[in-house]
């Protein structure tokens, strides 16, 4: 019987290719940094996709729009998309220097009270509390999981939405095949297989949007907004 590709992901390759990588933009979108159209385009993917989502988003009296950073590298995507739609943002990256760096990035974020905890752990041993959430975002990051692994951490994150909470994947998406990468011991999934893993772990798909912008050469990024069923 053939080897899946996700069969071949080691936490600890993954977690010694991305030490050695410099903690900036540039170093954690692979070259894709400030100096071109991908930081900029990412953010208004993003933030273009909440607010067509928000009425379905409205969060029960009562509630914070409490959100987390999955697989948050320096704080990029709280610093520059989350902590606009959100009242309290949390954080889950396993790599120190990563870690290390947000105290830099988020620093007026953190003064003004916006960030909650970080955990400097990976996502298959993050444990959130239940009900918390109103938004989990995971973006460029669940690659590093294998699909069984990545089905449980996807319960945990159900588990841990609060009524009317949503769990954003954004991902790059592979033609046909899933594709392992040995350079940082990732998978990059297809479409068919997202949406098939998403399934198992009882996750309903509500919005399936594709970022715009992005340079022709790279993968094709697809953004899925999920509710507990």
């Amino acid at each position: 019987m053939e080897e899946r590709p996700d069969s071949h992901i080691d936490y600890t390759d993954a977690i010694d290719y991305w030490t050695s990588v410099p903690a900036t933009v540039d170093g954690v979108l692979g070259g894709y940094g400030e100096q071109t159209s991908v930081p900029k385009a990412d953010v208004v993917g993003s933030l273009t996709l909440v607010r067509k989502l928000r009425t379905r988003m409205v969060p029960p009296e009562g509630y914070t729009k409490y959100s987390v950073d999955i697989g948050a590298g320096i704080g990029r995507v709280t610093r520059d998309f989350l902590h606009k739609v959100s009242d309290k943002i949390d954080l889950v990256e396993p790599v120190k220097p990563f870690v290390q760096q947000m105290q830099t990035e988020l620093k007026p974020l953190i003064e003004q009270g916006k960030i909650g905890t970080i955990y400097d752990v990976g996502m298959q041993d993050w444990e959130p509390e239940r009900g918390k959430y109103w938004l989990v975002w995971c973006q460029w990051c669940v690659g590093h999981l294998p699909d069984d692994e990545f089905v449980k951490f996807l319960i945990r994150c159900k588990e841990s939405l609060q009524p009317n909470g949503t769990i954003v994947v954004k991902e790059n998406n592979s033609l046909g095949e899933d594709v392992f990468d040995e350079t940082d011991s990732s998978v990059t999934r297809s479409n068919e297989s997202f949406q098939k893993l998403f399934k198992m772990a009882g996750l309903k798909l509500i919005a399936v949007e594709l970022q715009k912008g992005l340079p022709k050469e790279l993968f094709k990024v697809r953004m899925y907004a999920l509710k507990g069923e």
